[in-house]
């Protein structure tokens, strides 16, 4: 009997253990915050505190109880994250389409449409963070559609 008990004590420790690793790899690897936001041609669009209060209210309002951050939770509400990088998606591609066709994004044949959209993974998959500096550095494009979004 004391050697079942000395093999749970010994169980317990080590899952407590690793619990403790993970968590503090967890908080080591957390995506940084960016101390600021700005567009490629100087614009600041936002601020740390911005970031931070934006934060918190999600954080007042139980925000992660009701939806989800990074895919998890879509059982429970929309995956918010999902849906406002598809909106600012479409934003983009319609104001290229625009600019490059003169027509809107939907009616652009579908080789342009490919072209677009290239453009945009290309741009979107790009990682323009500095981490000497904390400063997060987006295309005027994007603030733009930020904006757009915001105004919905």
């Amino acid at each position: 009997m004391k050697k079942l008990w000395l093999i749970f004590i010994a169980i317990f420790i080590a899952s407590f253990a690793v619990l403790g690793w993970v968590g503090t790899e967890i908080f080591r690897q957390a995506p940084p915050i960016p101390r600021e936001v700005v567009t490629t041609d100087g614009k600041v669009l936002l601020s740390g505190d911005d970031i931070q209060n934006g934060q918190n209210v999600w954080q007042a309002m139980a925000g992660m109880e009701m939806g989800s951050i990074w895919g998890h939770g879509s059982y429970v509400a929309p995956d918010w994250t999902a849906d406002y990088l598809h909106n600012e998606s479409l934003l983009i591609l319609d104001q290229w389409s625009q600019k490059d066709f003169g027509k809107p994004y939907n009616n652009a044949p579908s080789e342009q449409q490919a072209m677009l959209r290239q453009r945009l993974q290309d741009m979107m998959r790009k990682n323009t963070y500095d981490a000497s500096t904390g400063r997060l550095t987006i295309d005027p494009v994007r603030a733009q559609a930020f904006e757009t979004n915001l105004q919905r």
